[in-house]
């Protein structure tokens, strides 16, 4: 399974951007798919996620300005970041929690990471 996520750069503070992250292998079924960032000197932590019935959870410090969503046809998971700030800068992940196979244990997969610099 490869998660490949696409979309990052630079941009001025109160820009937008749209990030995107596709699943693709042996997939048999895709549960959850979220967004983690990690800025320098700093953990890893939760942006936001969303499962495969649609069911959202957003960080506190962007709730009201990201919005994640899916294309389950496309295994797919966008991040649309509005009105960015500064500290939104950091390496951004994909995750997708899923089962490869009917009868496999589901498990983790990471992105290997987009570059989110907001700066003027």
């Amino acid at each position: 399974v490869q998660l490949v996520e696409s979309g990052g750069g630079l941009v001025q503070p109160g820009g937008s951007l749209r990030l995107s992250c596709a699943a693709s292998g042996s997939i048999f079924s895709i549960y959850v798919m979220g967004w983690y960032r990690q800025a320098p000197g700093k953990q890893r932590e939760l942006v936001a996620t969303i499962t495969n019935g649609g069911s959202t959870n957003y960080a506190d410090s962007v709730k009201g300005r990201f919005s994640i969503s899916t294309d389950n046809a496309k295994n797919t998971v966008y991040l649309a970041m509005n009105s960015l700030k500064p500290e939104d800068t950091a390496v951004y992940y994909c995750n997708a929690y899923l089962r490869r196979a009917v009868l496999e244990a589901t498990s983790d997969y990471w992105g290997q990471g987009t570059q989110v610099t907001v700066s003027s």
